[in-house]
């Protein structure tokens, strides 16, 4: 009896959660397809009452002045920044933190890190403005990709850290013995058994890299290195705010960071489970 209880308790959290996660998803998508008409009846309808899906065609052209020449653009800014910013901080953090995992002593360094990215991010504003300034790396996506580096890198040091220091030592210290050199051990053996903290450091460092706002807005100036965030603030700047088109945006803006969460879930799922038949 009790574990039905617990059985349904648990099928109800869920629902709540998925609720809470999906309403405002489906609200949003409402909007995005209800005419300016619709958005401002009162009492507000639930349904519109006429679907209106041109907002998604304007986003999803090129053609000079309509929203999606800024969108799009700022689409692909933000995926290139995103994704280079991770991969590098990724190819750092993994050697970082197996360093730290397995040669003690060195917690202090890892910690000071740390420290440094709880700082408030406005307290590097001059600093990192001065330096792109002299290395004119200013409104560029190079520019954006260092800085988001120096965001990231802490982060994914400190979540590999503590994976590599579950997995078992016994298996490497076999390895060497065997003959195999330090970095060998690291990609033919460690790797593939925190490929599951390889995937999850990933998606959060994306993530992070994918919504960040300040550094963005100060260190771009124009639609040739604006991220994503950015242009959607600007659609926001004037006097007359189409609210649907800036649900739809956000509709819009919400796939990719989807499709990696589910790209990477499938990696989550596939390291766990080679993991274990190496095991």
């Amino acid at each position: 009896m009790k574990q039905k209880i617990r059985l349904v308790l648990r099928y109800v959290a869920a629902l709540v959660l998925a609720v809470s996660i999906l309403a405002p998803l489906l609200w949003m998508f409402l909007m995005s397809v209800s005419s300016a008409e619709d958005l401002t009846r009162i009492p507000l309808e639930w349904l519109p009452r006429h679907w209106d899906f041109s907002r998604y065609a304007s986003l999803l052209t090129l053609q000079a002045g309509t929203p999606g020449a800024l969108f799009l653009h700022a689409l692909g800014n933000s995926l290139l920044v995103a994704c280079g910013a991770t991969v590098i901080s990724l190819l750092l953090a993994i050697p970082a933190a197996y360093s730290f995992s397995r040669y003690p002593g060195r917690d202090g360094w890892l910690f000071g890190s740390l420290a440094i990215y709880m700082v408030p991010p406005v307290a590097f504003v001059l600093p990192l403005y001065f330096i792109l300034e002299k290395l004119t790396l200013l409104n560029t996506h190079i520019g954006l990709i260092l800085v988001y580096c120096s965001m990231i890198l802490p982060f994914l040091t400190w979540m590999l850290k503590n994976q590599f220091d579950a997995l078992p030592v016994d298996i490497e210290q076999a390895s060497r013995l065997d003959g195999l050199r330090y970095w060998q051990v690291l990609l033919r053996i460690t790797l593939p058994l925190a490929k599951p903290a390889l995937g999850a450091s990933a998606m959060f460092g994306w993530l992070l890299a994918w919504d960040e706002f300040f550094y963005a807005l100060l260190f771009t100036n124009n639609i040739n290195a604006q991220t994503l965030p950015v242009t959607i603030a600007g659609f926001t700047a004037g006097r007359a705010t189409d609210d649907g088109l800036i649900a739809a945006v956000g509709i819009l803006a919400a796939i990719p960071p989807l499709f990696i969460a589910l790209w990477l879930q499938k990696t989550l799922v596939s390291g766990l489970t080679a993991g274990g038949s190496k095991g």
